[in-house]
């Protein structure tokens, strides 16, 4: 994320508390787990989205608009982080940004708990915002990412594969789509002092399921020093792709059926080798083909969408720059 991003979130964390001495070491470590994903970095794509929204509606840098956008870009950060302690634990994840995932490194109790406290300071920065209509919009973006959250998880937990690609869509459309595109572009909106666009869904819609789809191909494909996360983690994980459910429809009896006694096992118990052998199944596929040729149309679809609502934005030369963020997102190796 931007420097001036994170500077502003760990403004809003601890570094010290009128406690007792007895307790004041522990405490530094649960300041300094507060402190781990934010500075671990990140891409940043959802606070820049929002920041580009915003110069397209007409902010201009160094306004007090601009201020409240960018305290609304650091919460946006801040949701991305506490989501991703939780989710990290939840898919029983090993890396995170390169590095071990919090719950590897502290346990999963305190890291829920650093969860739970960076959530706080995330309303912490919309207050800061101080912009109508914010909170609102978080609390809908909290409430579809739940919802996909929900269904993603479920589907891992109850072992359930008869699942068609519509499901899986609809899962990216709550989990990725709102949190990635949607919202961010209409707070750039509101932090302009505009009602957003109601087109911005159907682009975010569209956007969304190409960027998730990108980076299922990516967690099967990607190089893991760009990548951030282990490469085929999804299978350890047992995530539902577009990749895997395209290839089940084809796949023979026996690669089949291997495949479900995998996937029917908790992380630990999966066979390393199999896992291997199901991950070179799916590169040699036409699924990964499919599912790219899938996300590019999604993109294509999005972008076009996305010109179409900024076509009559304040700021025209912002907007060809929000545009052209997009199309550079939808291809991205990382």
């Amino acid at each position: 994320m931007r420097p001036e991003l994170l500077e502003r979130a760990l403004s809003l964390l601890p570094t010290t508390a009128p406690h007792p001495q007895s307790v004041q070491q522990e405490l530094a470590r649960y300041f300094a787990m507060l402190r781990d994903y934010p500075i671990r970095g990140g891409k940043g794509i959802r606070s820049e989205l929002l920041l580009a929204s915003a110069q397209a509606h007409g902010v201009q840098v160094g306004t007090a608009a601009w201020e409240s956008a960018l305290w609304l870009a650091t919460a946006l950060e801040l949701f991305q982080n506490w989501v991703l302690i939780h989710d990290d634990i939840e898919d029983d994840s090993e890396e995170r940004r390169g590095k071990p995932a919090l719950h590897r490194l502290h346990g999963v109790a305190l890291a829920i708990n650093a969860g739970d406290a960076l959530h706080a300071y995330m309303w912490a920065a919309v207050h800061r915002a101080g912009v109508p209509g914010a909170m609102e919009e978080f609390l809908a973006m909290i409430h579809r990412t739940a919802e996909g959250q929900h269904l993603d998880l479920a589907w891992v937990e109850h072992r359930e594969w008869t699942l068609t690609e519509a499901d899986y869509l609809q899962m990216v459309s709550l989990k990725t789509a709102h949190y990635t595109v949607i919202v961010p572009l209409r707070l750039g909106a509101l932090a302009a002092g505009l009602a957003p666009d109601e087109r911005f869904t159907a682009a975010g819609l569209a956007l969304g399921a190409a960027f998730q789809i990108r980076d299922d191909v990516l967690n099967l494909l990607g190089d893991p020093a760009k990548y951030g996360k282990e490469i085929g983690g999804d299978l350890l994980e047992g995530k539902r792709t577009l990749i895997v459910l395209h290839w089940l429809q084809t796949a023979s009896a026996e690669q089949k059926d291997i495949f479900l006694e995998q996937m029917h096992l908790e992380r630990p118990a999966k066979d390393t080798a199999t896992i291997a052998d199901i991950h070179r199944w799916l590169m040699d596929s036409g699924s990964v083909a499919y599912a790219q040729a899938y996300a590019d149309a999604q993109a294509k679809e999005g972008i076009a969408l996305l010109a179409e609502v900024l076509q009559d934005a304040p700021d025209q030369k912002a907007a060809a720059r929000l545009v052209g963020a997009v199309q550079e997102l939808a291809s991205r190796e990382a």
